[in-house]
């Protein structure tokens, strides 16, 4: 059986949960908030094997929605990298 691209996030944050320290309930996290997580808290190797799994599109559409999200904690120096990041890759 193929997991899910969710599934295969929350594989990536059980193997590192300091990505999330807030949280030990992995199986009910949402693609936001493991999105908004590793851009925030992840390396790049961790961003990569984020984007592995998402693919370049679906990545850019998780970006947008955390930015313009009300609630987003996403740092402004985090934003500017990946809008110009996005800019070229997507």
């Amino acid at each position: 059986m193929i997991q899910s691209k969710l599934q295969k996030a929350r594989g990536l944050i059980k193997k590192k949960p300091y990505l999330i320290w807030y949280s030990k309930s992995f199986n009910k996290l949402s693609e936001d908030s493991i999105f908004e997580a590793v851009i925030n808290h992840g390396d790049w190797e961790d961003f990569l094997e984020l984007q592995k799994i998402f693919g370049i599109k679906e990545s850019y559409s998780l970006f947008k929605k955390a930015i313009n999200n009300k609630r987003s904690n996403i740092k402004p120096q985090t934003i500017n990298y990946f809008k110009k990041y996005f800019a070229v890759y997507a």
